[in-house]
């Protein structure tokens, strides 16, 4: 018997769990496609995870991030929650300034114009040193890309974990973060997107800098030059609130506790926190 062959892996005993552009990693064969296996192309393009392997990373991440790095893992929505964006043929008469050079926080997207809420370079900052992060978007690819880019320059708090309606048209999951459910919050201003996650949701509220309609009588922040408090705002109370659950997460001495703690009976979510 060839020692060699028996004991190194083939494509017959091999499970296939991580592949890549159709080519196993483990073994270098050609799989035949398994249809329960998930997408991951925001990670790597063409990567494959099969349902071992999702469970595998998720469960083997998420002790990681508690035991060696003591953190918990945050999905972050974009639009009306870190930044509120329009058509820039949208703008009222009174916010057609705001086209005209650079402004701080603003920018010029295609048809769009998008602009940063208040706070969020410091919330991003703090929170880093508390959780690992992921972008969660409805929008289209490029457009999560772009504002990724807008606010996380460097890839510092990000990286590459920006998912987007490539992944999951019409709802969003916690399929698609590798993490455990039990080790992450969610923080959106809209719940309904997410019908399978509520108990791991803070809700926040939307952000408008610009002229909408469900606002029409009002003036916006635009037209009158100012803004949403960047010391009392959403984001900042948000801040305190997310320290509050890190910290009593991370409240027990025993080390073994931590893996069977669930962030979702501190959220008990969807919760709106005061203040957000």
């Amino acid at each position: 018997m060839n020692v060699l062959s028996s004991s190194s892996p083939s494509h017959s005993n091999c499970g296939h769990w991580y592949v890549r552009h159709g080519i196993c990693l483990t073994c270098k064969q050609k799989p035949s496609l398994v249809e329960e296996s998930r997408r991951f192309d925001y990670l790597f393009t063409g990567l494959r995870l099969s349902q071992e392997a999702v469970f595998f990373t998720k469960r083997l991440t998420t002790l990681i991030s508690l035991h060696t790095h003591k953190k918990l893992h945050l999905v972050l929505d974009l639009d009306n929650t870190l930044v509120h964006s329009v058509r820039v043929s949208n703008l009222s008469e009174a916010e057609k300034y705001l086209i005209e050079g650079e402004k701080p926080g603003l920018k010029l997207y295609q048809s769009r114009i998008i602009k940063v809420r208040p706070f969020v370079k410091d919330f991003l900052r703090e929170a880093n040193k508390l959780f690992n992060m992921y972008v969660y978007t409805k929008g289209d690819l490029l457009y999560g890309k772009e504002i990724a880019k807008m606010i996380d320059p460097d890839k510092t708090y990000f990286g590459d974990r920006v998912i987007t309606r490539r992944e999951s048209r019409h709802t969003k999951t916690l399929d698609h973060v590798l993490a455990d459910e039990r080790g992450i919050v969610i923080v959106d201003d809209t719940v309904e997107v997410w019908p399978h996650h509520m108990r791991n949701l803070l809700k926040i509220t939307r952000y408008f800098y610009f002229k909408h309609n469900g606002i029409d009588k009002v003036s916006s922040y635009a037209e009158r030059k100012r803004d949403e408090s960047k010391s009392r705002g959403a984001l900042a109370n948000l801040l305190k609130y997310l320290k509050d659950i890190h910290n009593g997460f991370f409240s027990c001495d025993v080390q073994e506790e931590l893996d069977s703690k669930d962030v979702r009976l501190l959220i008990n979510g969807p919760f709106k926190p005061h203040g957000c």
